[in-house]
C-alpha cells in the first residue's frame, strides 16, 4: 500500500480544507493518509532555523511511515522540501513559502518531480519563480494564502484538479 504524508500549515492544522482534500485524493487512489500535527509553535524569530525544525519532525514522521511515500505541504510544511529532496520524494506544495531562499534552494535541489499550488493575492507566492521550479504549476488569479476567493470555493476544486493530474502525471502510486 502507498503512503502520503501531509504536513500543515503553521496556523491550520491538517484537516484545513486544502490539506485535508489533497490528502484525500492521495487516498481514493489507495494510499495510507498520515496527518501530521506540529509539535509546538516553530522557533522564532522567523528564518532558516524554522527549515531545520521542520525537517526534523517530517524526518520523524519519514522514518516511521518507511518507504517512499507522497509528501503533501501546506505552507510552512513546504519547509520539508529540503527532506523530499534529500529523499527523492514526490511532493505537493500547497501555497508554498516562496519568498524564503531556503525553501526555494531546497525546491531547486528536487531530483523527482513536484506540483506547486498558489494564488496571486498570497504575499509568499511568486508564481515567476514557481514557473522556473517545476512544470507543475497551478497559479489561481486573485486566491490568498489559503487559496480561497471571495465568495467562491474554485480555489479548493481547482487544486484538487491540480492534485489529481500531476499524480496521474507521474503515474502515483506506481
Amino acid at each position: 500500500m502507498a503512503d502520503a504524508v501531509v504536513f500543515p500549515g503553521g496556523r491550520s492544522g491538517p484537516t484545513s480544507p486544502l490539506t485535508m482534500r489533497a490528502g484525500e485524493v492521495a487516498e481514493q487512489r489507495g494510499a495510507r493518509v498520515h496527518r501530521h500535527v506540529w509539535s509546538g509553535k516553530p522557533p522564532m524569530p522567523w528564518g532558516p532555523q524554522v527549515e531545520q525544525w521542520v525537517c526534523g519532525e517530517a524526518t520523524a514522521v519519514l522514518d516511521a511511515v518507511g518507504g517512499r511515500p507522497l509528501l503533501i505541504g501546506k505552507s510552512l510544511g513546504s519547509a520539508a522540501a529540503a527532506v523530499a529532496a534529500e529523499r527523492s520524494l514526490p511532493s505537493v506544495w500547497l501555497t508554498p513559502l516562496l519568498t524564503e531562499p531556503w525553501v526555494v534552494a531546497a525546491l531547486g535541489r528536487a531530483s523527482v518531480p513536484f506540483l506547486l499550488v498558489g494564488g496571486t493575492a498570497d504575499r509568499w507566492w511568486d508564481g515567476t519563480l514557481a514557473r522556473r521550479l517545476s512544470p507543475h504549476v497551478l497559479e489561481v488569479q486573485d486566491a490568498d494564502h489559503d487559496l480561497r476567493l471571495p465568495g467562491s470555493d474554485e480555489g479548493l476544486s481547482r487544486a484538487v484538479a491540480a492534485v489529481e493530474e500531476f499524480l496521474d502525471s507521474i503515474g502515483w502510486p506506481g
